[in-house]
């Protein structure tokens, strides 16, 4: 079984910002392909299976996501070299750029460190930059935790649909690293520009146990 996870924090206050990229992903797969997320207290997530993946939103808060990935691996015995993904946000990247990697550091990112402690650092990420001008001006702590410019979420059905294609890549075990494939079908704006919340599944757990949230 592939193990996709998505990074963020839990609760609304999160909800359109920066270092949610990773769930913004997986409600944009949730809503395009009619999934429904439900609360895992065994693996302190949320998750869905779909096409033979298990799709996970860890609710650990983002620097703590180790934990609940942990979980997952050793109750589906799922070697992370091979068949984990994990979908994350990058400052170093800028806007939309997705960057592609079977393995490495963490990068100073902190949810990826917690996953690379509980599992070691040989699995594949996917990072989309969200990187602009507001960065230098509010440092890194605030700048991941600041929310989407209306101008930026316009871009946001395109990015969504470039990641998807790389996430079903990897689940078809087609992924290459480095270049991002291109999406299938043209960007899917209707539905996404009227939302207010940045979340598009139907069924989207909200409420996690409190804990640190920034980089």
């Amino acid at each position: 079984m592939k193990l996709i996870v998505f990074q963020g924090n839990p609760g609304r206050q999160y909800l359109r910002t920066r270092h949610n990229t990773g769930f913004l992903v997986a409600d944009f797969l949730a809503a395009r392909h009619s999934l429904i997320f439900k609360y895992s207290k065994k693996f302190a997530a949320d998750t869905v299976e779909w096409n033979g993946a298990l799709l996970a939103k860890p609710q650990t808060f983002y620097n703590e996501t180790g934990l609940s990935v942990r979980k997952i691996t050793d109750f589906y015995k799922i070697e992370p070299s091979k068949d984990l993904l994990v979908v994350c946000d990058d400052l170093n990247l800028p806007l939309g750029t997705l960057r592609t990697r079977a393995k490495g550091s963490d990068g100073g990112n902190n949810g990826l460190k917690s996953i690379s402690v509980a599992v070691g650092n040989n699995y594949t990420r996917l990072r989309i930059g969200t990187e602009n001008e507001l960065r230098t001006k509010l440092g890194d702590t605030d700048f991941v935790l600041s929310k989407f410019s209306a101008e930026e979420w316009a871009q946001m059905p395109e990015i969504l649909l470039k990641a998807e294609a790389v996430v079903q890549s990897f689940m078809g075990d087609q992924f290459e690293t480095k270049k991002a494939p291109k999406p299938k079908d043209p960007a899917c704006r209707q539905g996404w520009a009227s939302s207010e919340t940045g979340s598009f599944g139907p069924s989207t757990h909200l409420v996690g146990p409190a804990g640190p949230a920034g980089a």
